[in-house]
């Protein structure tokens, strides 16, 4: 846990004159994999990815953090990462999500609006015997378990 907390400030550090940049995670994989995903308000340039790598692997190196060798990776979290951070939820407003929540129950529609506690998604409920319906749904942060991004191909 040392090394992905001095990973943690580094970036922090790194990107601290970037407040449109923000640390998604930083995950310490067997094998030395250290795994850093960082996003942005609009997106994370590969240049700022490189940055962020150089900057961490030199205090690294400089430092003897890890002392075997590592491989590091520095990326925005891919398309079928699970979002993590309120942040990603606001990048995302307006998108199609797929949100598993407590019980297993998987609820699917468009993100509308995000605060501390929850968010609220426009999902189709059906009913037997009766038409699809546009419903709004709150949901609670403490009862969603994983939610990701649906990705349209139209």
């Amino acid at each position: 846990m040392q090394v992905e907390k001095r990973v943690i400030e580094l970036v922090e550090e790194k990107i601290s004159d970037r407040p449109e940049l923000f640390l998604v995670e930083v995950k310490l994989l067997p094998g030395n994999k250290l795994i850093i995903h960082v996003d942005g308000d609009q997106g994370i340039s590969i240049q700022d990815c490189a940055a962020i790598s150089r900057h961490v692997g030199f205090h690294l190196e400089e430092e003897n953090t890890i002392e075997k060798a590592y491989n590091l990776e520095v990326s925005s979290p891919g398309v079928g990462e699970p979002l993590k951070l309120q942040r990603q939820y606001e990048k995302n407003i307006g998108r199609e999500l797929s949100v598993k929540v407590t019980g297993g129950d998987i609820m699917e529609g468009k993100l509308l609006d995000v605060n501390e506690q929850s968010v609220t998604i426009e999902a189709k409920v059906k009913e037997k015997g009766k038409k699809a319906q546009l419903v709004e749904t709150s949901l609670d942060f403490s009862n969603i378990i994983e939610t990701k991004v649906l990705i349209s191909f139209k």
